[in-house]
């Protein structure tokens, strides 16, 4: 069998679905690999690198489509492209069906067999597939970096002869996988870190990575048999924006990670909010993309509020596409490997493995 990849629109995308290390697990299986030229020249890998490892460098990218059994990518492709691809043909990828639902159902009746891997389920034994968990991980650890880039005073406390600098105060709202990295790496870079999440769960997560965690009074747990978050009631709400306003004026640094998945991200810090935090903070919002979970976000823009910078890109993870291509090139070949059947050479979509069951569009 034949899997194959293309580029990306690396306007909005610079991460590979297939990295140099993971060819040889994919041969190991039994694979014959085709790519188009110069697929990670813009990574700094060259065409020969991949040819070392035996992958078939193409020039056509129609070609790559017709002739791979499985075609693997980090986003939908593009209508003209996509159109290639015939039945009983396997595509894998990050297919956002919330936003693509009416193309997707389309192509799942045309018996393109469509896995969408944002849909893995929280089991254990996915884990190793968990796109969301990898790159949301350095999604968070990137957002750090960034906010702290932008913020014109130290990090850590420092003692000196002509007095000491008081530690950045970090506050990190949503302490799911990308909010308990962000707690981890500023923490690691000397600050005080606090967390608040609606899911009672976190609370132990965030003290035992040295955070504390901020608790609306009468919490309920709005956590999903999946384990993510859910949309808080009124009350919750009105309580959560009192503990928030009260926090913020101490607030040096804000995290926003706070998301539903197929909704718009939660409003969280409100226009009002603005007025009681220090000039010259800065809110890092990851959220952007989906709305944002600040008032004043916009994509990809550096927005100034009463001297608050509020900072949200389209795709963060274009700052770190090697890590980023790493991760995810593994987490598709362990999905790939569930897929395979190894003793008769096929996919084998058994619905029967839930893992499968929830990924693929029917």
């Amino acid at each position: 069998m034949k899997i194959g990849s293309i580029f990306e629109n690396q306007d909005i995308e610079k991460r590979i679905a297939i990295t140099p290390e993971i060819v040889k697990k994919y041969t190991s299986l039994g694979f014959e690999i085709n790519l188009i030229e110069n697929y990670g020249s813009h990574l700094g890998i060259k065409d020969d690198h991949y040819k070392d490892f035996g992958v078939n460098i193409l020039k056509d990218e129609k070609e790559v489509l017709k002739s791979s059994d499985i075609i693997v990518q980090l986003g939908l492709l593009s209508d003209d492209k996509i159109s290639i691809i015939k039945e009983n043909q396997s595509l894998i990828g990050i297919l956002n069906p919330y936003n693509n639902k009416e193309k997707l159902e389309n192509l799942a009746k045309k018996k393109i067999n469509l896995f969408s891997l944002e849909l893995l389920p929280r089991i254990t034994r996915a884990q190793s597939m968990d796109i969301l968990s990898s790159q949301a991980n350095l999604a968070g650890y990137k957002a750090v970096i960034e906010s702290f880039a932008n913020f014109k005073k130290a990090i850590p406390m420092m003692m000196t002869a002509a007095g000491t600098v008081p530690a950045a105060k970090v506050l990190v709202v949503g302490a799911g996988v990308a909010g308990l990295q962000a707690i981890a790496t500023a923490k690691r870079m000397g600050a005080i870190v606090f967390a608040t999440d609606v899911r009672m769960a976190s609370k132990e997560q965030v003290e035992s990575l040295g955070g504390k965690f901020l608790t609306v009074e009468g919490s309920e747990n709005l956590e999903t048999e999946g384990g993510y978050a859910k949309e808080a009631s009124e009350d919750f709400k009105k309580k959560q924006e009192e503990l928030l306003s009260e926090t913020l004026k101490k607030i040096d640094i804000v995290i926003c990670t706070a998301l539903i998945p197929g909704k718009k991200a939660p409003l969280i810090i409100k226009e009002n909010m603005f007025a009681k935090m220090q000039a010259g903070s800065v809110i890092y919002d990851l959220a952007a993309i989906q709305g944002g979970n600040t008032a004043f976000t916009e994509v990809d823009k550096i927005i100034e509020k009463n001297g608050v910078k509020i900072m949200g890109e389209s795709n963060i993870l274009n700052k770190l596409p090697i890590s980023a291509s790493n991760l995810y090139a593994k987490n598709v070949l362990n999905f790939v490997n569930n897929l395979f059947d190894k003793e008769n050479k096929k996919i084998n979509i058994n619905l029967e493995d839930e893992i499968i069951e929830k990924t693929l569009i029917k």
